[in-house]
């Protein structure tokens, strides 16, 4: 939940406990000027007060109203595609590969985002995400480290790895991610996705077709 506006938290906090205080008070004909009608409905207040946060958190923060002036960073969940083009050179042919297929699966909530990036040879699980947002310097990213673990046949040419990658967030609504990485490997690339669907896909889609380091 990082670049929140607290303040405007605080603010929307306050009124919507004071509508449900009123509400309630009005349904059981209390008198809220009175001390004791007045706290004696703090409990069901607490209660709905967590019950809307619950929904809030779980649905409701993806609403286009809470766009920007409350969350102010996009939905980005599902799948993208796109290519990496690597500066790693092969030791054999001394050349840097083709551009390799790739996709990228989001999974967000409110408070928490995960990122799984597969090529037909690996697969990179995120940790450490955040956003960066921040408009006034026009500057929209995501940002996270990695695990990355290669197939056991293509151990030989790749190793176990770490690595972060800076993507910039592309649109209004959002389509497109642009990234650069660097690895432990010592290697460094670009990254060129685009949204593909709304489901997240739990294996690389055969479509985008094969590696070219196995062409």
């Amino acid at each position: 939940m990082e670049n929140l506006n607290i303040k405007r938290f605080i603010y929307l906090f306050v009124i919507v406990s004071a509508i449900v205080w009123v509400i309630l008070g009005k349904a059981r004909n209390l008198d809220l000027a009175k001390l004791s009608d007045f706290f004696r409905l703090i409990p069901k207040v607490v209660t709905i007060d967590l019950c809307l946060w619950w929904v809030f958190t779980k649905w409701g923060w993806r609403l286009k109203v809470f766009k920007n002036w409350l969350v102010p960073f996009p939905n980005l969940n599902g799948t993208w595609q796109g290519t990496i083009k690597t500066t790693w050179v092969d030791p054999v042919t001394k050349k840097s590969p083709g551009p390799i297929p790739v996709i990228l699966t989001i999974k967000q909530t409110f408070s928490k985002i995960s990122c799984i990036m597969r090529t037909k040879e690996m697969v990179s699980h995120s940790y450490s995400e955040s956003f960066r947002m921040e408009p006034d310097n026009q500057i929209k990213q995501i940002t996270f480290s990695y695990n990355s673990r290669p197939k056991v046949t293509v151990a030989d040419r790749s190793k176990i790895h770490d690595g972060t990658i800076v993507f910039e967030i592309i649109g209004d609504p959002v389509k497109k991610l642009y990234g650069q990485y660097w690895s432990s490997r010592r290697t460094t690339g670009e990254i060129d996705m685009k949204f593909r669907e709304k489901k997240i896909l739990d294996d690389y889609p055969e479509d985008l077709g094969s590696h070219p380091m196995s062409e």
